[in-house]
């Protein structure tokens, strides 16, 4: 699907958050549907894996955010339902509107528009749609456990299993020490099967990920790091559990998680003296350095990038907003590897910090217009703890300009009321009045 929006041809576009640390994770939670993806609102359409292509196109043509596509079970029924929608009632009767540039001329501000589950209808239909796709699963799990056909070698050794596949996991569990868990809570177990074996044809370890010389060398390396596991985090391996369809937006931690916790009150043994909080790690702007220190990251940036984010506000008096569209924008250009100060591209990440460095563009910016977009009011990452430590410079100019709003007001001495009816400047002003 061609969508014109002025930029140049081949330049990619991040329409949903992206999750620290940087990957590529498939869209796991997600059946592959058949259906074409109709924009809301014109003829448009895209394929299934192309799905990216149809959010940039509603962004910038019809100025529609999604929220939280990734956790929408079947994307083409939640579209084609919408687009029905839209054709009977306006698009404000459903959506939130954000206006850009709200103090701004009247010709420059600009209405975009959110549709997510706040709105109850749209949280009625993403629970229907995700109770629809459970069953599915459910259903094509429980014809596995009853296929009496399965035929799979060992990924370890040489024999070979029939009847049931759990036969095989079993095996895997007891002879090799490898557990993907409990047969009955696989799904699509054939598909997992080979996504596995085709890891390890490519010489590479199924927990830490390594890719290795030889055979003979990856062995060695999964036996004596105690590697025969995969890699939970890596959620590309979501889809294969059960455990990942039963709530809407939630993972199988949080859900596992749930399981565990007392449900029973007892205020009486509270006691929250030993609770420690962990706030959540803040990264690099250019690398993968992280700490919960905000004092640390910025030294990190300064020290080793050259970057002072501080000094860029201090010098462009940048408001919190506009710190966060060029936080946003920043990190977008290197995950796209690209210099945010030439607009040179480059084939790697590691390609454009080296050029960054050695052409002296770490502190140059482009024109504010470039990265002063509501575009990027959207974070590129979605725990990106960097933007909850910016500065609010919007209130300090609030107070500048509200000197006497918290000036405290002092009464009257009202110990002697005779000397101070005689001296009261009303009591005077009431004479002058009379």
């Amino acid at each position: 699907m061609a969508a014109s929006d002025g930029r140049e041809a081949g330049q990619d576009s991040i329409l949903e958050p992206l999750c620290f640390p940087e990957t590529d994770p498939l869209d796991a939670r997600q059946l592959l549907p058949l259906e074409p993806l109709p924009c809301l609102f014109c003829s448009e359409t895209a394929p299934p894996p192309q799905k990216d292509l149809l959010l940039k196109h509603l962004l910038l043509q019809h100025k529609l955010v999604i929220a939280d596509v990734k956790l929408i079970a079947d994307l083409p029924g939640y579209l084609f339902y919408w687009k029905g929608r839209f054709l009977e009632q306006p698009t404000t009767d459903f959506c939130s509107v954000i206006k850009t540039n709200s103090t701004g001329p009247v010709e420059k501000q600009e209405n975009y528009f959110l549709l997510c589950d706040v709105l109850p209808e749209d949280r009625l239909l993403r629970e229907r749609l995700q109770q629809r796709r459970l069953e599915e699963v459910l259903e094509q799990q429980q014809q596995e456990r009853d296929d009496g056909s399965f035929q799979r070698l060992c990924m370890f050794c040489s024999d070979e299993f029939s009847g049931n596949r759990s036969s095989l996991l079993n095996h895997m569990a007891r002879e090799h020490s490898f557990s993907i868990g409990l047969p009955d809570n696989i799904v699509f177990c054939n598909e997992f099967l080979d996504k596995l074996q085709s890891k390890l044809d490519n010489l590479q370890c199924l927990y830490c990920e390594k890719t290795f010389r030889d055979k003979t060398t990856l062995k060695d390396h999964m036996r004596k790091k105690a590697h025969r596991r995969i890699n939970a985090s890596n959620s590309e391996y979501d889809r294969f559990y059960i455990i990942n369809y039963l709530e809407l937006g939630k993972t199988w931690e949080e859900v596992q998680s749930e399981d565990d916790r007392e449900l029973v009150d007892n205020d009486d043994d509270d006691d929250w003296s030993d609770w420690q909080a962990h706030p959540p790690s803040a990264v690099c702007l250019f690398c993968d350095y992280q700490s919960e220190t905000m004092e640390q990251i910025y030294t990190h940036m300064k020290d080793v990038h050259d970057f002072d984010l501080q000094k860029l506000r201090t010098e462009l008096n940048l408001r919190f907003y506009q710190q966060v569209k060029l936080v946003n924008f920043i990190r977008r250009q290197i995950h796209q590897s690209r210099c945010y100060g030439c607009e040179g591209k480059f084939l790697s990440r590691a390609d454009v910090l080296r050029h960054i460095a050695a052409a002296g563009h770490v502190m140059t910016l482009p024109d504010v217009s470039t990265w002063d977009q509501p575009q990027y009011y959207f974070p590129t990452y979605e725990n990106d703890a960097l933007l909850c430590t910016l500065s609010d410079s919007d209130d300090a100019e609030s107070d500048e300009t509200n000197p006497g709003e918290d000036v405290p007001v002092i009464a009257e001495d009202v110990s002697d009321l005779r000397a101070l009816r005689q001296t009261s400047v009303l009591n005077q002003l009431l004479k002058k009045r009379s």
